[in-house]
């Protein structure tokens, strides 16, 4: 199943390899479509290609019932220019996953995301430099005391990378909390959000509201940024992160986040 899952980040990672660039360029198919359309059959939205519906890669319709999420689908298609590259098609990409992969697996994503929970990064704590310290603390505290307050989660942090056992109550609260989501879009999304973020109760908390796709995605790089504030960037890092942002768009399309 993580397989299946990971297909998604996977495709904006292959910008990592100039040789997979290449490769992929020469095994693009070309854009055969002109006409790009929404239509609305049985309560649901089709992707429409020169007036043909388009299909997953499972041969199955791509439908959906949310209009501004096919809207956005159909925008995607729109947006390719003399190939077709799947990798700028983060949205589509998703909700190919969520109908061939997870629609049929629910229960084994809801159970892997919940497993996330139990090694979340926001867990995990510098003992140092002191800014560090205080902006790990002032971006992951309030989301920590919410899974307390809010979900009943007493999860525990502390300092340094060596694992800590959660209480199995937080775990269980968590889980209880994963539940209001288990359709296989929002799975789908939530999956997503907690790999790219690193956190299981970001994902959640953009699942529930609680917190923006921008917040989250700040939260999510403190560590990051702190050491490009220290020692720069390069324009592969930058590139990587512009993807993995695109694939959390996507994501909090599926979440409806704030």
């Amino acid at each position: 199943m993580r397989d299946i899952l990971n297909d998604m980040s996977d495709k904006s990672e292959q910008e990592k390899n100039p040789m997979r660039d290449v490769q992929k360029q020469t095994a693009l198919p070309k854009r055969f479509y002109t006409d790009v359309s929404v239509v609305e059959e049985a309560d649901q939205f089709v992707i429409q290609l020169d007036g043909k519906s388009v299909k997953t890669p499972a041969k199955n319709s791509l439908s959906l019932t949310d209009k501004l999420i096919a809207d956005q689908v159909a925008l995607e298609w729109k947006q390719q220019e003399k190939s077709i590259d799947p990798a700028k098609m983060p949205l589509t990409r998703m909700i190919n996953t969520a109908i061939d992969g997870v629609n049929d697996n629910t229960e084994a994503v809801f159970d892997e995301i919940v497993s996330f929970s139990g090694t979340d990064m926001l867990f995990y704590r510098a003992a140092s430099p002191a800014k560090l310290v205080e902006l790990q603390s002032k971006a992951w505290d309030p989301i920590i005391e919410w899974a307390r307050s809010s979900l009943g989660a007493p999860f525990v942090i502390t300092e340094g990378i060596m694992h800590v056992e959660q209480p199995p109550e937080a775990i269980e609260a968590y889980s209880k909390a994963l539940k209001r989501h288990t359709s296989a879009f929002v799975l789908t999304g939530l999956h997503s959000a907690t790999t790219l973020t690193g956190s299981a109760l970001l994902g959640l908390s953009l699942a529930e509201g609680i917190v923006s796709a921008e917040e989250a995605w700040a939260a999510a790089h403190v560590d990051e940024d702190w050491n490009i504030s220290q020692w720069g960037t390069d324009d592969e890092a930058e590139k990587r992160r512009l993807f993995r942002w695109a694939d959390m768009r996507a994501a909090c399309l599926l979440l409806n986040c704030k």
